[in-house]
């Protein structure tokens, strides 16, 4: 199956990134690629089956959503790989990680989703941040309880920028998108699987993020024996457009325990 995808200039580790669900790799690469910016390895953005630009020619779950990635990793890198990935994009590079262990050397993962049903998630309850008024005046009516929840940087200029990547790539299947995430087999069979990978892993979390938590994702390290957790304040699940400067160091830090 293709894939759309684009691919910056590099001739070093190849990174292979993830978008959040129903996004594309439009907007992975405006939140990834300043993270990146002098790192010298070659990222590569791909837009998942009925996201963005690519077709929907797989089945409406996670898996044959999982198992198209690893065929399209098998037929264009051929090696080991860095998967980076944001919320349900790292959910889908951890699940790589444990079934196909063999296409991985690291894993980045933003804001990961880990349990995918809303139900099973271990969410933290918190007074919501001091926000000016009208930070989310500029936002789409249908869209403000949402971000109301995912948001802990809360101002208008970062709904803005957030806006403007839900705004940006190509359109997507919506039939398809709405079918997965409402489906029997969203979530992973292998979800709760004990697996360890053991290659370098960096998770970073948001403080504020009411939509993934930070508590499953703290408890998923046992998983990673060369893992690092981060939890940032003022953050939420929009964690790359909330606090763009730690997640270059973190990032960066990542890239080089991969070298090491």
């Amino acid at each position: 199956m293709d894939l759309a995808f684009d691919e910056s200039p590099g001739a070093g580790p190849v990174v292979v990134c993830l978008p959040m669900f129903s996004m594309t790799r439009a907007a992975m690469a405006a939140a990834f690629a300043p993270a990146f910016t002098g790192a010298g390895g070659r990222e590569i953005y791909l837009d998942l089956p009925g996201h963005g630009d690519s077709p929907a020619n797989c089945r409406a779950t996670s898996q044959a959503v999982l198992d198209t990635l690893c065929a399209w990793l098998d037929r264009n890198v051929g090696k080991p790989v860095l998967l980076a990935g944001a919320s349900y994009g790292a959910y889908l590079a951890a699940g790589i990680a444990r079934q196909r262990p063999e296409l991985v050397s690291g894993l980045l993962l933003v804001c990961p989703g880990v349990k995918l049903l809303r139900r099973d998630r271990d969410l933290p309850e918190f007074e919501p941040p001091e926000a000016p008024t009208g930070w989310l005046d500029d936002a789409p009516a249908e869209l403000r309880s949402h971000l109301d929840a995912a948001l802990g940087h809360r101002t208008s200029a970062v709904v803005a920028t957030v806006l403007r990547a839900l705004e940006s790539g190509g359109p997507g299947d919506e039939k398809f998108q709405k079918e997965l995430q409402g489906g029997a087999d969203y979530a992973l069979p292998d979800e709760d699987a004990d697996i360890v990978f053991s290659g370098p892993v960096s998770v970073i979390t948001g403080r504020q993020d009411g939509i993934a938590g930070y508590a499953d994702q703290f408890r998923s390290m046992r998983h990673y024996p060369r893992g690092t957790f981060t939890v940032v304040d003022a953050a939420g699940h929009y964690l790359p457009f909330e606090q763009p400067a730690l997640l270059r160091s973190l990032t960066q830090d990542w890239l080089h325990r991969t070298r090491s």
